[in-house]
């Protein structure tokens, strides 16, 4: 894909588009707007977003018309959510730590250091108390929220240089978010967020050293390989990251409950859809950076991932430890759900991937 063709559309500013009428209402139909941070036709999360609101339209026999806009069209990327919450989209398709400036328990939404990963997310949103945690997070803002995408475990980011230890990150100007981005400034590094149509920018001005935004399918698309070269895996702050639809919640209980439903389940649905987007992308994606463009595929030193566990340690203790109730009652009961689950993903999964890594090609 052309980095320069969606870059370019979701780089267009909202002037006019901003200036849109309100939601039509007519014989019974209605329209709505949905915002994203994603750059138009942007891999696995951008159509993902498209296609989720295309399945609404389609399922609810034109009822329910959901019109996308892409990050620029309406509102800036991170933007998004507070054109929800002032009525001007009613719903939002992005990642639940860009607002951790609202409420830090948002972050435990989307990615945890060294937290959970994609599978145990949902088996603590869906079954062990998360989302109605999430709930009453959103409830403060009257907005709604549902997991709507999977990117799996992502890359760790794109470094021009190659890092041997700790003292390489000291002073690092890193593009990364949430509560990972926490993390690495406990390690040493400037970290700043960005939205993706602004990253490749940046690295190639020289305003940041490195950056990571999701993994393969995504970064080549965004043309991270023209500027750094070494590429590092996994990323221990970003093990399962989901991305969120928000809509606004007065509206949406104002639905059919048949409609109300149909988003409810559609962005379920869509969650294990961009879930295997990703994993059969992901790798072929790989294979084109390394084989066509030179990346350097490396993992991180040993030094940084312990450094990384300790700093993250640190970061979910002080959430455990909040003044906000709210905040302390999230942490503590996404711990809670980690410590079961993990003893089946380390147990079960992480040792039957150990026995065919070592054992088993064909």
């Amino acid at each position: 894909m052309d980095r320069r063709k969606f870059i370019t559309r979701s780089a267009l500013a909202g002037t006019g588009i901003a200036a849109l009428a309100a939601p039509a209402v007519a014989q019974g139909n209605i329209t709505w707007r949905m915002v994203t941070t994603w750059p138009k036709n942007f891999p696995g999360l951008g159509v993902g977003a498209q296609r989720l609101a295309d399945r609404i339209t389609a399922a609810s026999g034109g009822r329910l018309t959901i019109q996308v806009y892409s990050a620029g069209e309406l509102v800036p990327p991170l933007q998004s959510l507070d054109a929800v919450i002032d009525g001007s989209a009613e719903m939002s398709h992005g990642a639940a730590y860009y607002w951790q400036n609202k409420s830090t328990a948002l972050s435990f939404f989307t990615g945890v250091p060294f937290g959970m990963t994609s599978r145990e997310l949902t088996g603590w949103v869906r079954h062990m108390g998360g989302q109605q945690l999430w709930d009453e997070i959103y409830d403060q803002f009257g907005v709604q929220g549902f997991l709507s995408g999977d990117t799996g475990t992502q890359a760790g980011g794109w470094f021009r240089n190659e890092l041997t230890g700790v003292d390489d990150v000291q002073g690092l100007r890193f593009r990364t978010p949430g509560l990972g981005g926490q993390v690495w400034e406990k390690l040493g590094a400037s970290v700043t967020n960005m939205a993706a149509g602004e990253i490749f920018q940046a690295l190639q001005s020289g305003t940041l050293d490195a950056a990571e935004f999701v993994g393969p399918y995504n970064d080549l698309a965004l043309g991270f390989h023209q500027v750094a070269k070494n590429y590092y895996f996994p990323s221990f702050v970003e093990p399962g990251l989901a991305t969120e639809l928000v809509v606004d919640k007065a509206k949406y209980q104002a639905l059919p409950e048949d409609l109300q439903a149909l988003i409810r389940d559609i962005s379920q649905a869509e969650y294990d859809q961009v879930a295997s987007d990703f994993a059969a992308n992901d790798p072929r994606a790989l294979k084109t950076l390394v084989e066509d463009h030179g990346v350097n595929v490396r993992q991180f030193p040993e030094e940084i991932i312990q450094a990384g566990a300790e700093a993250a340690k640190e970061v979910l203790t002080g959430l455990r430890e909040s003044s906000d109730t709210l905040t302390q009652r999230t942490a503590e009961s996404f711990i809670e759900a980690l410590n079961i689950m993990r003893v089946r993903t380390e147990g079960t999964d992480g040792a039957f991937v150990e026995a065919r890594r070592k054992y088993f090609t064909i």
